[in-house]
């Protein structure tokens, strides 16, 4: 299992990047590139935020708990570019995300939360809870919430 400190080495030479150029880009100081790579500090978890920001890559990749690099919010909006969503029963899944994520402690457990988050059914039926939510009056009051906030800052 790839760690997170060679996926971050891994990330910033795919990019081009020296380790002090990676610190500047993120506002870290010069050296915490360096020891996040040799592994002598852990990136915190606002530092782990930043670094899968930079690079596209979701938490669950940066981390080497996937080999999945797409963030969730990219594949939960990429399908919807194209189509008008269509009302689906919910699916509802047998244990929630959060405890399959901590329960992944293992190899072969990596690989199955990695194949799940894969996985057209898995996306599909987190799109549709999703967008159950969304059409519900409290998704709505959030929608409109979100765009004043928007509307607020133009």
């Amino acid at each position: 299992m790839i760690t997170m400190a060679q996926r971050i080495e891994a990330l910033r030479t795919e990019k081009g990047l020296s380790r002090p150029a990676l610190s500047a880009a993120l506002g870290l100081p010069k050296s915490a590139a360096e020891k996040f790579e040799t592994g002598r500090q852990t990136p915190t978890q606002e530092q782990q935020q930043k670094l899968a920001s930079f690079f596209g890559v979701s938490l669950f990749y940066l981390r080497g708990e996937s080999d999945d690099r797409t963030q969730m919010e990219n594949w939960l909006n990429s399908s919807f570019a194209d189509e008008t969503p269509q009302p689906q029963a919910p699916v509802r899944p047998q244990a929630p995300a959060r405890q399959v994520a901590a329960s992944a402690g293992g190899a072969g457990e990596s690989a199955v939360f990695s194949a799940l988050l894969k996985s057209k059914s898995f996306q599909d039926m987190v799109r549709s809870s999703v967008l159950e939510v969304l059409r519900s009056p409290e998704g709505q009051a959030l929608i409109a919430k979100a765009v004043r906030k928007e509307l607020g800052r133009g």
